[in-house]
């Protein structure tokens, strides 16, 4: 069931729901559910994904052309950029083209069609791996030659920002944790296949930390982002209730595909080396496949993401802890079919 409410921000204050609202993504996991949500609360919703879906008002297109979908987007007031290269393992081309230039055509589109508020979804990611525990929104940015997702993300804040500042469209920056639910294929789908074929790996003993967020908790914190003055010019972590281990959230995936006991573990340097050579291979053979060093460095951070400026400056509050997130998760996974 669609939650049909505005959140409520820290000092009480509801956003304005918007008259109109341009998702790029919209199509994907949470370009889906933020697309459901508004329209729930009366505003006319418009999209570009990569395939289009005439029901839902979204046109075919990608952010590297933006030519064929710039019209669609005239005239939003909202415009949430979602789309981007969810991947571990694309090359640096294609994060340059699309997380990076795409960003821009974003900026552009909005700019040129009267938008109001550019939101930028970015990730956790932008802080690398190794970062301290409750790191905040003033921690670095991981730069370098691994972890290219994160590296691209912090590219494309850095494009949002400057943009802000130099008066061109309010931004606001959105930094979610490992956002999970139904309908989630980063985090339910795609491990529980892995795990089906005896494939989830985890290093370090599965001790690094997870940081889920509840899909419906996150979209509040987004629509706290994207209605409230104090969201201008801003970056924002949106985590859940704290933070758990790899090993104890994927050992559900575990459980789920009829497996006793826990994921396999390797300590880190030899994930690393089996990805990278597993990596090398499946780039000869042209296969797809997520299992990466970069994989194995996601799954070993050391630290907790602080959401502490959100709920000072918007009132986020996660409402849905991780048990009952599972719990709805597992069912949506048995409705699907994907567990017996």
């Amino acid at each position: 069931m669609i939650n049909a409410t505005m959140p409520v921000g820290s000092a009480g204050q509801t956003p304005e729901v918007p008259r109109s609202v341009f998702i790029t993504g919209a199509s994907g996991f949470i370009g889906r559910m933020l697309a459901s949500r508004y329209r729930a609360l009366g505003a006319e919703v418009w999209g570009m994904d990569l395939q289009a879906d005439p029901t839902n008002n979204v046109v075919a297109g990608n952010l590297t052309r933006p030519a064929a979908w710039a019209e669609h987007a005239k005239g939003c007031e909202l415009f949430i950029n979602t789309a981007a290269v969810v991947s571990l393992a694309a090359p640096w081309k294609l994060y340059r083209e699309v997380s990076v230039r795409g960003v821009r055509n974003c900026l552009d589109i909005a700019i040129a069609g009267g938008s109001k508020r550019f939101v930028q979804f970015s990730s956790i990611a932008a802080l690398g791996w190794d970062y301290p525990d409750q790191a905040d929104e003033r921690c670095d940015v991981v730069i370098g030659s691994q972890y290219r997702y994160g590296v691209a993300k912090g590219a494309s804040e850095h494009l949002v920002l400057a943009a802000h500042a130099a008066g061109e469209i309010d931004c606001t920056v959105i930094r979610p944790g490992d956002v999970y639910g139904p309908g989630s294929r980063a985090w339910l789908s795609e491990p529980l296949k892995m795990a089906k074929a005896g494939a989830l790996i985890l290093p370090n003993h599965g001790r690094g930390v997870f940081t889920p967020v509840y899909v419906d908790d996150l979209l509040d914190g987004v629509m706290l982002g994207a209605g409230l003055p104090q969201g201008r010019g801003q970056i924002f972590h949106l985590c859940g209730d704290g933070p758990t281990t790899c090993k104890d959230f994927f050992s559900n995936h575990w459980r789920w595909a009829g497996r006793k006991g826990s994921p396999r573990n390797l300590p880190l340097w030899l994930a690393v080396g089996f990805t990278r050579v597993l990596w090398g291979a499946n780039q000869l053979l042209q296969n797809v496949n997520e299992a990466t060093p970069d994989a194995m460095y996601m799954f070993a951070r050391k630290g907790n993401i602080s959401s502490a400026k959100a709920q000072r400056l918007l009132g986020y509050q996660p409402k849905v802890d991780l048990a009952e997130g599972l719990r709805r998760s597992e069912a949506w996974l048995r409705e699907t079919g994907q567990i017996n």
